[in-house]
């Protein structure tokens, strides 16, 4: 048994929220209230009501129930109504009870075995799968276990699941519930008291602080009863979740806001819109100035920020306005540690409008303090700033794109309104109605508390705490967006950096030390003698994301390293000493690394104190050893590198400390960590990782070992010009290697060939050759010329840079993953969120992409299953890679290339399908986690499927622990994550259908007019059109054109609605002459020729744009698409819409499907129909085939339903049954069982495989 205080049970980031006073004390008088109400025992059921009632008044009284439940004593439940699901089981005993209570001595009582039995109730029969803690008490002791430790040990429990189930049903011996108490619980119970972790306190210790006003031990009580806590509530500093208000207004300053994309429906970050601009804002003032002063003609790549001026002033300006942002953020953490570090002095506060009051001011701060150690310092300077350590030039480096254009004091101090959301009010009144904009923002930044850790104490009025996390949130979606990327959730980082990194220690401890550990508790039971040994093993990891974004990967890898190192046992000091697991806990939480003394209390910096150093300058060294030997990084957009540059150098000023040297009054310097985060595309590159360059280094001397140390030496380099001379000697060093290797390029190696032969085949003859022998020659020398002219052309294009602007050489831009040779070795994890991008919305980009021959390349795929390819390459042999990317490639076709590639060449370890959950708020895509290991496939792979209903992404390695399977993936097939049950119902529908590929049908795809304004009218336009026909003949071949129109969404199961619409169906395939047709031509033509036409062009037109309809070979008066298929409209047809969230397939005649809806014409089409609408096939289209929206709607596409095995036609009676379906006068439910029963006898379900199909659908 492990029992807990409450400070070691408590969420370690969630200590350290503070609390407000108006909360804390109401909470203090409802505590002093029940110390009343308990003081004196009556009976049991008002004990429970004395609880209840203080449940109530403190924290449960607006948005919960708390109530009795059946036999449960009282309930918590997860919203206003008795039928919410229950959060918090408590069982409640009178204190003279003392045979049925428990005690620390011994649990197994009759208390703990009604809770277990009320627990299988809730869990097993009920399937709440919602439930956080289950509490007993006597109103004075409580002891508090959380349900993931019932979880754990008694729900995985097979054996006593089925005994519970057998007494439920009453097959035992009695069905009394003392029989279950002694007859099951209790041996169950006693067979896992060991493994049972509980917290345990007694309310009556804390009335002596409640009655001496010791509010620091009051508020561990406030917390533990919190919802925050009970119900395991997201707090303020949730790293899962947007902090919407500081978000907002943080976008208002900057001068930018959140749209909805239309098509795509992400969220992403743009500049305001433009009657909504204030050129006061930060975006607004930095474009104005750069416009008005010409500063864009200064821009070197000035077309990488966009096409035109508008966007380049727009690129240019955001860039900069990101830099100083980052330079602000970084400098109000700073601010927030030195006052901490301080003991809340706020002399060492310098981030404020009074020492700070304009941008010219700012400037200064920049680059004459925090860019230069304080002995370079002005005494000017040094008078107001001498507080501000110095830490690293790097951030406070003018930067290249301020040399080509502004700083921050070229802009002006005009004045901003307020946000109608403004943090800044005095009650519910705004404080100012406009300010300076950077007064406006250093107040706006004060009111939150930017402390790395934040404070366990009562505040009048609590700032809301922002960390680190939060700000890489914030930035991710300010870049990324547009991109494709976005923030991957911290519990989702953290689940698998930890086991990627659990993994890659195994697997690197194995090869080192010789050993055969299967996984990390085989590692965590080995003896480890030799520490330093062990720390070189870990440090000696190479880990890379190639898509960085904000760094939000990398700092938790960063975390799961130390951890790690801790958890093992071998995290020791600069002297060698360890930091041991009975004096210290470190534990992450939040996204963060957070470390307590050995009663569970937070470990606070005290600048010279010898512990407290000792374990600060541990921190900080070993945070700085990792960053600068194990992680990488790199991302094609530039402002995302120096955000994750600016993350990296913040979790390193958590852990600054005052050296002993300066007699602790200067903070450690920060390395130069940028020369590991680079920019680049990692999809491009011109050499090949395998290319051998031993010979290369050989004969130009360089030497890898010395490219090796000029990278060392640069990231600690604290002189400008130290820095400046080796980034020039490592840009040499490269420069020499992309020269030789280019030489060695195979085109190169080819044009070289070619031309010699060509050479001697126009050298002159020694003897006279015939005129045939010449002809050949002549035929040589020509087919030479026009290869050597393509070969030619693609090395110009090579030298011009035209293809590999942007490549990013993996081959030589990190020496720590080459060997003495210059061999390219790898990294030993790969692990990140690549961007989600389809191919073919990419156009000159995709093309680019194509020509790097990748196997997983398809026009219509999606750029993130390249990254898988690249990242594979990227590693070690045995080494693993882990993404988080769009399900899609699960399924879809685009997919089949990657299926292939992942089950023949390497073995996919683990797979989380999130299936309908959403992980990102803002990317309407369906994920999935796939862990990869570089080597032979044995085809097993753990796999889950998350199912959306009440799952909460915080606990997800719970989640898998209790719902992962073993499946096998061996085919280009679609991959589906299937039970037992499934795999048998899915083997049998397989093997008794036939795919409806191989049926006589055909499916086709509605008509895409590509201007439905013009091209659908209602019946009122319709009949004027017929009416301005000149001539009755005129008249019927126009009536003959105008179809009657059938829309998606008006197609139900079984049926469909016809809404008055028609189309104009002039498909290009007919050739119809417009001139025939005199009506038609004046109604089309009345909204503009420029608009019909089908060449793509933009025209302005009366001051408005105006666009053509997508460039086709079609004319002006047809449809989009060229209708071949045009004789199919008229027969009898399967339609059904492409986005549905159930099955939707119905029979029509005569109308014309839009381009929303798919048809299929063919025999026996009402067996096919029954098929299609009943529940097992629909079943095996969303579980097995079918691909997600992303918005909760599956996509039922023509290469899907074509795959589905349906049993083939024998006879009537499944069509008869249907046939009576389309009746009006059926029961539709009662002919829908039968048709469904009906289907499973076909493909010869068991009565078990039956009841879960009705079940599941």
């Amino acid at each position: 048994m492990a029992e807990l205080t409450i400070a070691k049970s408590l969420n370690k980031a969630y200590r350290q929220v503070p609390v407000e006073r108006p909360v804390f004390n109401i909470f203090k008088a409802q505590l002093s209230n029940y110390y009343k109400q308990i003081s004196s025992i009556d009976t049991e059921e008002k004990l429970k009501g004395d609880l209840m009632d203080f449940l109530k008044f403190t924290f449960y009284s607006q948005n919960y129930k708390v109530s009795p439940n059946g036999d449960i004593d009282c309930a918590i439940h997860l919203g206003v109504n008795v039928t919410d699901p229950v959060g918090v089981i408590i069982e409640v005993k009178k204190p003279t009870n003392a045979t049925e209570m428990i005690t620390k001595e011994d649990l197994n009582r009759k208390a703990l075995q009604e809770l277990l039995l009320y627990y299988l109730r809730e869990r097993h029969i009920k399937k709440n799968i919602q439930l956080k803690q289950l509490i007993v008490t006597n109103v004075y002791e409580y002891f508090v276990f959380d349900a993931h430790e019932f979880e754990r040990i008694f729900y995985s429990n097979k054996k006593l699941i089925k005994r519970f189930e057998e007494f439920n049903a009453g097959a035992l011996t009695s069905e009394k519930t003392d029989f279950f108490y002694k007859e099951i619980a209790a041996d169950f119970i006693a067979n896992v008291l060991d493994q049972i972790t509980y917290t345990w306190f007694d309310i009556r210790k804390y009335k002596q602080f409640l009655d001496t006003g010791n509010d620091k031990r009051i508020i561990e009580l406030f917390k533990f009863f919190s919802p925050e806590h009970l119900l395991k509530k997201r707090f303020q500093n949730d790293s899962n979740s947007l902090n919407t208000k500081f978000y907002s207004e943080l976008l208002y300053i900057i001068g930018l806001e959140e749209v909805v994309e239309k098509d795509s429906k992400k969220h992403i970050i743009t500049r305001r819109k433009e009657v909504e601009r204030n050129q006061a804002s930060l975006l607004e003032n930095t474009i104005t100035i750069l416009d008005s002063e010409d500063w864009l003609d200064n821009v070197k790549d000035r077309y990488s920020f966009g096409k035109n001026r508008q966007e380049q002033l727009f690129g240019v300006a955001l860039a900069l306005t990101i830099g100083w942002a980052n330079r602000i953020l970084f400098l109000k953490l700073l601010e927030a540690q030195l006052v901490k570090y301080h003991k809340g002095d706020q002399s060492y506060a310098f981030m404020r409008p009074s020492v700070i009051p304009d941008y010219d001011e700012l400037n200064k701060l920049f680059f004459q303090v925090l860019a230069k150690r304080i002995t370079d310092r002005s005494e000017s300077i040094n008078t107001k700033y001498g507080k501000v350590p110095y830490l690293n030039s790097s951030l406070f480096e003018i930067s290249p794109l301020e040399r080509q254009t502004i700083r921050i004091s070229s802009l002006d101090n005009s004045e901003l309104p307020l946000f109608n959301g403004t943090v800044l009010k005095d009650g519910q009144k705004p404080r100012y109605d406009k300010l300076p904009t950077l007064r406006y923002l250093l107040e706006f930044l004060d009111a939150y508390d930017f402390s790395s850790e934040g404070s366990e104490e009562v505040q009048e009025q609590a700032k809301t705490l922002i960390n680190a996390s939060v700000l890489g949130l914030i930035f991710e979606k300010i870049n990324g967006h547009r991109d494709g990327s976005v923030f991957t959730p911290g519990a989702v980082t953290m689940y698998m950096s930890r086991e990627a990194i659990q993994q890659t220690v195994v697997r690197r401890f194995n090869e080192e030390m010789g050993w055969s550990c299967k996984d990390y508790e085989a590692l965590k039971n080995k003896d480890i003698e030799d520490y330093v040994q062990a720390n070189a093993v870990i440090d000696s990891l190479r880990i890379c994301d190639p898509a960085v974004g904000s760094g939000h990967f990398l700092v938790s890898v960063l975390n799961e390293v130390i951890y790690t190192k801790y958890d093992l046992g071998i995290l020791i000091d600069g002297s060698g000493k360890r930091i041991k697991k009975q004096d210290y806990s470190i534990d992450i939480e939040n996204d963060e690394l957070l470390i307590s003394d050995e009663d569970g209390n937070p470990v606070s910096y005290i600048p010279g104190n010898l512990e407290s150093q000792r374990i600060q300058e541990t921190l900080f060294n070993e945070k700085r050893k990792i960053i600068e030997n194990c992680l990488f990084g790199v991302d094609i957009n530039p402002n995302a590198v120096n955000i994750c540059r600016l993350r990296l150098w913040i979790e390193l000023l958590k852990n600054a400390y005052y050296t002993k040297e300066s007699d602790y009054t200067e903070l450690e310097t920060l390395p130069n960590i940028d020369i590991n985060i680079k920019v680049g595309n990692s999809l491009l590159h011109r050499f090949n990782l395998g290319q051998d360059i031993s010979e290369i280094l050989r004969k130009s001397g360089i030497s890898i070992s010395a490219y090796r140390k000029a990278v060392s030496d640069y990231k600690n380099a604290h002189s400008k010009e130290e820095k400046h001379d080796l980034e020039d000697y490592l840009r040499q060093i490269k420069g020499n290697l992309r020269t030789q290797i280019g030489l060695k390029d195979p085109k190169v190696v080819s044009l070289n060939k070619l031309n010699a032969d060509l050479d001697n085949l126009l050298a002159p003859q020694l003897f006279e050759i015939s005129k045939k022998e010449q002809a050949q020659r002549d035929k040589q020398a020509k087919d030479l010329q026009a290869k050597i002219a393509k070969i030619q052309a693609e090395v110009d294009e090579i030298k011009d840079n035209k293809i590999f602007v942007g490549a990013f050489e993996w081959r030589i831009e990190f020496p720590e993953v080459l060997d003495e040779d210059g061999r390219f070795v790898g990294f030993d994890c790969v692990i990140g969120n690549p961007p989600y991008i389809q191919l073919q919305k990419m156009g000159a980009d995709a093309d680019t992409l194509q020509k790097m021959n990748y196997e997983t390349y398809e026009r219509t795929g999606d750029i993130y299953c390249l990254f898988y390819e690249m990242g594979m390459k990227l590693l070690k042999p045995g080494a693993l890679l882990s993404f988080i990317t769009s399900n899609g490639w699960m399924k879809s076709a685009y997919g089949k290339s990657l299926r292939t590639m992942l089950t023949s060449l390497y073995q996919p370890s683990l797979l989380i399908d999130f299936a309908g959950y959403r992980v990102f708020d803002s990317a309407t895509v369906d994920a999935n986690i796939l862990s990869v290991i570089k080597s032979n496939t044995h085809y097993e792979t753990i796999a889950c499927s998350i199912k959306k209903d009440n799952f909460e992404v915080e606990k997800l390695s719970d989640y898998v622990q209790t719902h992962a399977v073993s499946s096998s993936f061996s085919s280009s097939e679609s991959w589906s994550i299937l039970s037992e049950i499934e795999r048998s119902i899915k083997e049998k529908i397989e093997a008794v259908g036939t795919p409806l590929k191989d049926w006589d049908i055909q499916i086709n795809y509605g008509i895409k007019t590509g201007f439905n304004d013009a091209f659908i009218i209602d019946s009122v336009k319709r009949n004027e059109i017929l009416s301005a026909c000149q001539t009755e003949e005129e008249r019927q071949r126009t009536a003959e054109i105008i179809r009657p129109i059938l829309r998606g969404r008006n197609i139900k199961r079984y049926g469909y609605e016809f809404d008055d619409q028609y189309i104009i169906a002039t498909f290009p395939s007919r050739q119809y002459n417009i001139d025939d047709y005199p009506a038609l031509k004046e109604f089309l033509l009345s909204f503009g020729i420029e608009r019909l036409e089908q060449t793509g062009k933009e025209y302005i037109i009366d001051d408005e744009k105006v666009k053509a309809r997508k460039k086709t070979n079609n004319k002006w008066f047809e449809t989009q698409d060229s209708i071949s298929y045009w004789d199919e409209f008229s027969k009898t047809k399967i339609v059904w819409i492409e986005l549905s969230d159930e099955s939707k397939f119905a029979i029509c005649d005569d109308l014309v499907p839009l381009n929303t809806v798919f048809f299929l014409t063919g025999e026996h089409l009402h067996h096919i129909l029954g098929m299609l609408n009943s529940k097992l096939i629909h079943w095996y289209f969303t579980t097995c085939l079918g691909t997600s929206s992303g918005v909760g709607t599956n996509r039922w596409l023509k290469y899907t339903i074509e795959q589905l095995p349906l049993v083939p036609y024998s006879d009537d009676t499944l069509s008869q049954l249907v046939i009576d379906r389309l009746s009006p006068e059926t029961e539709i439910d009662k002919c829908e069982e039968r048709i469904d029963s009906l289907i499973c006898e076909l493909y010869g379900l068991s009565l078990d495989e039956m009841s879960f199909i009705i079940g599941s659908c």
